[in-house]
Order: C-alpha cells, then sequence, then structure tokens
C-alpha cells in the first residue's frame, strides 16, 4: 500500500461547523452574512467543514496551516474554485493559471514589478491621479469607491499599458470589471453551472462586459502593434515575449493577461483607500498627523520617489487598512493530490476555504483587533506571527504586484492628503459588505480644500 493510499484510509475528518441545515447545508448565513459566518468559523478550531448544499468544503483558520498550505505544501494545492470563476477574466492570466504555466508567465511578468523598476514609477502615478483630484470642488460628496477604483485603475493602465482612457471609458471599464468580479462570486458561492448557461439578464451582463473588456484592451494592443517602439511597458514586453518554440504569444494569451492585471490592480486597491478615507473621517487625529507628515516631507512639492520610504505614518496607514478591512474575505484552494494539514487529511480533490478578512481580526493575534490603529506597526510594538499578516497572500501565489500597490497606494494617500480632507457625511452608517471584496456599504464622502495658513497647510 502506498503512502498516499495509508494517508487517505487514516483520515483525520474536520469537525463540522454548527449550524448546518438539512439540504442547504450552512448557505443560509452564508449567504445572509457572510462576513460575519466567516469570522464565526474561526472559533470553531484550526480546521472545520462547512457545506454549502451537497458541496463540504474544508475551512483552514490557523495561521500557521494557512502558512503551510500557501509555502512548503502549495505544489499539492491548486486556486480551487473561486481561481476557476475567475477565468471570467481570461483563463490564461497570471493570477488564475497553475503549474508550470504560471511559474513561465510569473518570471515573463516580473521585470515590470521589480522593486527598482516601481520607484520609476512614482512620478506617472502622480501625473494620473493629478486630474482626477483636481476636478473635485468644495463640498461635493463623492462615492470614495468610484473614485478611487477609477484612480487606481487609471494608474494602472498608464503604468503597465502607457494608455490613459477619457473619463466615460474609464468608468464603463470600471464597471465592467465590477460586473466580471460579482459573477465570480456568485459563482463560487452557488456553484450550479447549469445556471451559468441560462440566458439570464445577469448572464447577458456578464457576456456584454467580458466583450467590452475584450475590446477595450484589443484596441491598446492593436494601437501599440502600429507604433511599436512608443513605448517600453507590460504590452510591449508581452509583444515580444517569445515560448518554448519561439513562436510569439497569441493575441487571446495578451488580451487575458492584461484584462487580469489590469482588474486586479483596480479593485482591491479602490477599496483599500476608501477605506482608509473612511477611517481618517473617523479619527481626526490622525488625519492630523497625516497631514502633518505631509507637509513636513513632501512640503509645497510635488511627491516623487524619494519622498516614500519616509512617509512612514502613511504606510502604518496602509498597512492598518490592509489588516481591519481586508479585501478578501473568501479565498479558495483545491487538493490536487491527498495531503495533511495539521490534523486532518485532506484527499485530492478537496475545496478548501480560508479568509484573510478573518485571519486579521483574529482577537489572538491582534489585541482590540476592530480598532484602527496604525501605530500597532510600529517596530517598537509587538508585531503578529509570521504568516499572520498577509495581505497580498505568501509564497509562490503571492502577488505579484505588492510592491506596486504599496507604493501606489502610499503616493495616492499623500497626494489626496495634501489637497484635501474627506469628510464623513452626516447620518451615513458605514458597515462592510462582502462580494469579491469587502467594501464599505455607503462610500460618500464631503470633499473639503485643505487650506494654506501662515506658511502651513490647515
Amino acid at each position: 500500500m502506498s503512502a498516499d493510499t495509508e494517508m487517505t484510509a487514516d483520515m483525520d475528518v474536520p469537525p463540522a461547523a454548527p449550524g448546518k441545515l438539512p439540504l442547504v447545508g450552512h448557505a443560509v448565513p452564508l449567504l445572509r452574512n457572510r462576513l460575519e459566518f466567516v469570522e464565526r468559523l474561526r472559533t470553531y478550531g484550526p480546521v472545520v467543514r462547512m457545506s454549502v448544499g451537497p458541496k463540504k468544503v474544508t475551512v483552514v483558520n490557523s495561521y500557521e496551516l494557512i502558512h503551510e498550505m500557501l509555502t512548503s505544501k502549495s505544489n499539492s494545492f491548486s486556486k480551487g474554485l473561486l481561481g476557476e470563476k475567475l477565468k471570467l477574466f481570461g483563463r490564461s492570466a497570471l493570477p488564475v493559471a497553475e503549474g508550470e504555466p504560471h511559474l513561465r508567465r510569473r518570471r515573463l511578468l516580473q521585470p515590470a514589478f521589480h522593486r527598482e523598476q516601481i520607484s520609476g514609477y512614482v512620478d506617472t502615478m502622480r501625473e494620473t491621479v493629478e486630474p482626477s483630484i483636481a476636478r473635485w470642488h468644495e463640498g461635493e460628496v463623492l462615492d470614495l469607491k468610484t473614485e478611487m477604483g477609477l484612480m487606481a485603475q487609471d494608474v494602472a493602465m498608464a503604468v503597465l499599458c502607457s494608455f490613459r482612457a477619457e473619463q466615460e471609458r474609464a468608468r464603463a471599464i470600471l464597471d465592467a470589471v465590477d460586473t466580471v468580479f460579482t459573477a465570480a462570486i456568485w459563482r463560487t458561492m452557488l456553484p450550479v453551472s447549469s445556471l451559468e448557461r441560462l440566458p439570464t439578464r445577469s448572464n447577458r451582463r456578464l457576456k456584454a462586459a467580458r466583450g467590452l473588456l475584450r475590446s477595450e484592451v484589443a484596441d491598446i494592443i492593436a494601437e501599440r502593434r502600429a507604433d511599436p517602439d512608443a513605448h517600453s511597458d507590460l504590452v510591449t514586453l508581452l509583444l515580444e515575449a517569445r515560448d518554448e518554440s519561439g513562436a510569439p504569444l497569441p493575441d487571446n494569451e495578451i488580451l487575458s493577461e492584461i484584462i487580469g492585471l489590469l482588474a486586479a490592480g483596480s479593485e482591491t486597491t479602490g477599496v483599500m483607500l476608501a477605506w482608509l478615507f473612511h477611517e481618517l473621517g473617523r479619527h481626526p487625529e490622525l488625519e492630523r498627523r497625516l497631514h502633518e507628515e505631509v507637509d513636513s516631507v513632501v512640503a509645497q512639492g510635488p511627491i516623487t520617489a524619494e519622498h516614500v520610504p519616509r512617509l512612514a505614518f502613511t504606510r502604518r496607514l496602509v498597512s492598518e487598512t490592509l489588516r481591519l478591512h481586508h479585501a478578501g474575505w473568501l479565498v479558495t484552494r483545491q487538493a490536487t493530490r491527498p495531503v495533511r494539514l495539521g490534523q486532518v487529511s485532506l484527499p485530492a480533490g478537496e475545496q478548501v476555504l480560508w479568509s484573510p478578512y478573518a485571519l486579521h481580526r483574529d482577537p489572538d493575534l491582534y489585541p482590540d483587533p476592530l480598532r484602527f490603529d496604525p501605530d500597532r506597526w510600529l517596530p517598537e510594538r509587538p508585531q503578529p506571527p509570521r504568516g499572520a499578516f498577509i495581505p497580498f497572500g505568501s509564497g509562490k501565489r503571492m502577488c505579484i504586484g505588492d510592491a506596486f500597490a504599496w507604493t501606489e497606494a502610499v503616493v495616492i494617500t499623500a497626494f489626496i492628503a495634501s489637497r484635501w480632507r474627506l469628510r464623513p457625511v452626516p447620518g451615513a452608517a458605514v458597515e462592510p459588505v462582502g462580494l469579491l471584496t469587502v467594501h464599505p456599504s455607503d462610500p460618500r464622502m464631503t470633499a473639503e480644500a485643505r487650506r494654506t495658513v501662515t506658511g502651513k497647510a490647515a
């Protein structure tokens, strides 16, 4: 008998989470309040079993086991159900590619995301967001999820594709990305493949959204082919790439790659920035400290790459937002072979779920976890154990754009803070809403221009 056969025969089955109902399993609490549900799952042990209808899912809660799954045992797992549904953006894109194709594509794209290269992007980031911020008016009520999403999308397109869309076109792209993401998460929670083929209104909207994204990116590729020496960016990298046989990448693969990276770069960063300014609106003292740092470090000049490392408090604000308001409430994996995690043995094919959102709110890892406290990241303060703070994942599947996202978030936060205050809308009750990402239920804030008093910004 082989070791794998022995493992399967000697399987330790994780305990079932309480609240399972006949036929539907845990579908009711998952659909009713999924964020509360995944946080509650953490109280049931390091590994638990839940079910949605007839489908059983193993939920990993222990940060040690999550780290093990993502690093030393990563070869035993694929991206799982959510990864499959995210192929709606493109079947070959880096975020959803598996195995050797993933490794080859990551090596191909890595130069565009090298840390030294990212320093050279700061000027483009600043110049890209400046027109958006300049359009704001005193007293204007802004939808921060849309505003920040558009800024993040514009930055990704400008840096990676040397392309800047007009406002209406950019909004259509953002809406299309949101439509595809929403379809992906619903298909993950309710994986009934027959429903995906019906000519429903939502499926028609999804088809139109995918068509728009492909059309927009195809136009960018066509423009680049017409003038191949105009820019040196990610599009150039993909157009010049050759596979093992020396052949160029098919246009369909280039389309998938660009769409996947643009989608990933706009949604999560935009949501994170919306939460960050929501928290500043709730904590005037933190806002004051941010303004003091930006005024001291950047002064009256434009923010540059040299300023970014000196914006230490700004970075701590970003870190704390990524902790308390992590965009990912659900991440999936699937065991590709029999594998053991802790005291539990998983058979090949087992669907696995874990929640960065719940992990980052665990009171055993973070004192007073629901308190927004950027100073918890001061070096003299006790830090969470390794593997307990993973805003961009870990191991070989760690987000390739993590350094890009850190820099972009600091630059946009500092740039906005140098010119504006964003005030909460009176009476607005903001709650987290879990779709593909966790976003604020009411992202409206009022723009208030900062005014200069005796040489300093007020």
